[in-house]
């Protein structure tokens, strides 16, 4: 059996903000009209106030880093055209979704018919990362495996801790907002990549749903492109940090590979014991405890995620020359989410507009634009390595 090429792709979504009133703004027609890289790599989305980024196929965290960095660049850029900003976490702090116009596209168009007040309500922003399986019966093994995994990464991506101007207790509202959508969640056990066809099949025959697009698990074999996509995340907040979940989605992958090598895997657990953990990463984050289910206790979830780098995926990412990447995570552990830092700034200031503004600025972090285009934006002194990618996408809107 042919090995994984372990290729990455990331989908990231925006929130286009009006810089006076930190409020959303409509405005990814303008910029529909106004730039044909729209076309290629940045896309509409359900709500005008969105704007979604599809990068190209890249062989290394390195790459993907590179990548990001300029297409958050170009979308700071073309936002900047009209006054704008840009921020990226997975819920804006108090916008209200009755008030945000849908994008009049005929696919977002469908969406609001089909599903209704649930399409108006889906005001969140969230990280794709696909990684590359070209083998599709390993695919659904390294799904059916990987499932165990989600809450700890989602820990590590929450941004999400405010709602319509309320500090909601929970350091992911955006996976609560997206539980009410159909076909989401984590998927079930597959047997294989037919049975997998077999429920496709079934749907579409029945106009349950057009395509596999509509198919929103926490993870899930892409309909179009031989990759695993990892829907779990939060949007992340800075560039590091999306890098950091990017690698170790592809080293947990990675280490999947290599245990089958060995005729050998990770015990597959029920979707109801792991959606457990999921709403402990929703409700605490890092604060909070998961449940090792092997030995049937809860354990700090720090610990577990310290156990799922150090032991887990630790003898892959140095094949993988992404150590740099995956160990940023342990930066986050230390100094905590996006989720925490929204909250610190919020129990500081007392003020929903600084929690925006610290968006804005961390959201541009390391991200170089034409001068002028960020003013007001706060940069780092680092700038990361220039890499080319190969010129493919693999973007897809919700």
């Amino acid at each position: 059996m042919r090995a994984p090429s372990l290729t990455l792709g990331i989908e990231e979504e925006y929130q286009i903000i009006d810089p006076q009133t930190r409020e959303l703004r409509s405005y990814i027609t303008e910029i529909l009209k106004g730039d044909h890289l729209v076309l290629e790599e940045v896309k509409p989305e359900l709500h005008q106030s969105m704007v979604e980024v599809g990068s190209k196929v890249c062989r290394s965290p390195a790459d993907l880093r590179a990548e990001l960095v300029r297409l958050r660049g170009a979308v700071i850029e073309l936002a900047a055209k009209g006054g704008l900003k840009v921020a990226a976490a997975g819920t804006h702090p108090f916008s209200n979704w009755m008030t945000q116009e849908i994008t009049p596209l005929e696919r977002y168009i469908g969406v609001k018919q089909d599903l209704q007040d649930l399409a108006q309500q889906l005001l969140i922003f969230g990280t794709h990362v696909h990684v590359g399986i070209e083998n599709r019966e390993f695919m659904i093994d390294a799904m059916n495996v990987a499932r165990y995994l989600l809450p700890h990464v989602l820990c590590l991506s929450t941004s999400s801790p405010f709602w319509q101007g309320r500090k909601t207790g929970l350091k992911s509202y955006r996976s609560i907002i997206f539980k009410n959508f159909p076909r989401t969640g984590v998927p079930p056990i597959m047997r294989s990549y037919a049975e997998f066809t077999e429920l496709l099949d079934a749907l579409t025959r029945t106009n349950s749903i057009p395509d596999g697009s509509k198919i929103w698990w926490d993870v899930r074999p892409h309909h179009t492109y031989p990759t695993l996509e990892f829907r779990v995340c939060d949007v992340c907040t800075r560039v590091d940090e999306a890098v950091c979940i990017a690698a170790i989605l592809q080293a947990i992958v990675a280490k999947l590979w290599k245990l089958r090598l060995d005729n050998m895997t990770f015990r597959v657990y029920p979707s109801t014991f792991i959606e457990e953990n999921k709403w402990r990463a929703v409700r605490f984050g890092l604060d909070g405890k998961l449940i090792d289910f092997g030995k049937e206790a809860e354990l700090p979830a720090r610990d577990l995620i310290t156990e799922m780098l150090a032991w887990f995926v630790d003898d892959v990412v140095d094949e993988l020359g992404s150590r740099r990447e995956v160990e940023y995570a342990f930066r986050i552990l230390r100094d905590g989410t996006s989720a925490d830092r929204q909250l610190a700034t919020f129990a500081r200031t007392g003020d929903l507009n600084a929690v925006v503004d610290q968006l804005i600025a961390e959201t541009a972090e390391g991200v170089h634009v034409e001068p002028g285009a960020a003013a007001d934006v706060k940069r780092p002194d680092h700038t990361p390595p220039s890499v080319t990618a190969p010129a493919f996408t693999q973007s897809e809107a919700r």
